[in-house]
């Protein structure tokens, strides 16, 4: 699906590109500085975060208009339907991934390299930052935060309850599923989004094939998708399904709800990205009191990255180019980014800042980054079209305990193969 919007955003914007339409609704066109932000937080953690920039925006004299949208193909939709009509948003949230270089090979977003080298932003970025934000030798990306996959979070009320300790291997995680099972608790929460399933695979497949195995997976090896052990991460992924409550029960959920099941103590476990800290945060939940983090066994010397960004579409708006760039530098100012990633259970794009503020969960996602130990996240790695094909195949399967484990592999196969 993700595949045909981008299809229609891509057509939508090589015309925009040649027409450069200047039209725009009152709302966001009379007010010289005015931006509107199309984006896709809108969790209770997600939208205390973006008020940071809202407010920092606000008091530099400027108007943001708010365009929520309900998730990033929403997004993708709603920025298409503009263009198409003649009148891009200034400002769209954007994962920088090795997808996003599409946007200025198109040559349709503004570049901010200006703005960057003003500012001095290459020596505090991270490489593997700079290397998505960036296209031939220009920055075109501002980046918010970086967030990392492979987290997992316990309930601290059930786990002392079952006299638990945080699972270290994934035969502890199974035995405190049971554990968590007997005593009537659900053992593993879980939205109705695919992608929630294909986080929690990259897990197991990078504990099963090791940092080469999984770089090779995320790339599209089809030789490697037929390997033995990734049958046996298949299998285990089967095994972590019967913990769960089923699609039809989890419909209409997000995965704000399951985590918050998790810091009510409703449920024992559930493997989400660091934005679940700050939504537990948002709730009034404590780390260390109401709920545990680490990393997924199997993989504590990684860090599955994803780089949030805004990107910034061109339009002939008098003034808009100024204030775009005016927006990159506000969002990569040092207070803002620290004061952003402290709510969004983020890390901050830049090395510069003062880490005392962090929590554990937090200190322990930065030490992993000053080690270099971040890798690409599946989703920021895989072309689009693979990556959709392949989270569709594993939420099938996660749901069908009739399709089998070589039938899901077969399939894993022919995405990759482009079959």
């Amino acid at each position: 699906m993700e595949d045909v919007v981008r299809k229609e955003i891509k057509g939508a914007w090589l015309a925009a590109a040649l027409l450069l339409a200047t039209s725009l609704p009152a709302a966001a066109a009379d007010q010289r500085g005015a931006v509107d932000v199309v984006h896709f937080w809108i969790s209770k953690s997600e939208s205390a975060a973006l008020d940071v920039l809202r407010k920092a925006w606000a008091e530099a004299g400027h108007q943001w208009v708010d365009l929520p949208a309900e998730n990033k193909v929403a997004v993708h939709r709603i920025v298409s339907d503009r263009i198409a009509n003649g009148y891009a948003p200034a400002v769209m949230q954007w994962n920088a991934n090795e997808g996003s270089r599409e946007l200025p090979e198109m040559g349709i977003v503004l570049d901010i390299e200006a703005v960057a080298t003003a500012d001095d932003w290459r020596p505090v970025l991270p490489a593997t930052v700079l290397d998505r934000i960036t296209y031939k030798d220009k920055v075109f990306f501002a980046p918010t935060s970086i967030h990392a996959e492979n987290w997992l979070w316990t309930s601290e009320a059930i786990f002392r309850e079952a006299g638990l300790k945080a699972p270290e291997t994934w035969d502890e995680i199974f035995a405190a599923a049971e554990k968590i099972e007997a005593a009537g608790h659900l053992p593993i929460a879980l939205g109705e989004g695919p992608w929630e399933i294909s986080l929690i695979f990259n897990g197991i497949v990078y504990s099963k094939l090791g940092a080469d195995g999984y770089a090779r997976i995320i790339r599209g090896d089809p030789a490697l998708v037929k390997d033995p052990r990734m049958a046996e991460a298949l299998g285990m992924l089967r095994r972590l399904s019967r913990y769960t409550e089923p699609a039809a029960a989890r419909r209409h959920r997000t995965w704000a709800d399951a985590t918050a099941a998790v810091g009510a103590g409703k449920a024992g476990m559930q493997f989400m990205g660091d934005w679940a800290k700050g939504e537990l945060v948002a709730r009034g939940y404590a780390v260390d009191k109401d709920f545990g983090c680490s990393l997924i066994p199997g993989t504590e010397i990684a860090y599955f990255m994803v780089i949030d960004a805004f990107a910034f579409p061109l339009t002939n708006r008098e003034g808009a180019a100024e204030a775009q760039r005016a927006f990159a530098r506000m969002v990569l100012d040092r207070d803002n980014q620290v004061a952003f990633s402290r709510i969004k259970g983020s890390l901050p794009v830049r090395t510069d800042v003062d880490p005392s503020g962090l929590d554990r969960c937090g200190r322990l996602g930065l030490e992993k980054i000053v080690r270099n130990s971040g890798v690409s996240a599946q989703s920021m790695a895989m072309p689009t079209q693979m990556s959709d094909g392949w989270i569709g195949v594993l939420a099938a399967f996660f749901s069908d305990e009739n399709m089998s484990v070589e039938t899901a592999q077969q399939r894993l196969y022919d995405v990759v193969n482009h079959q």
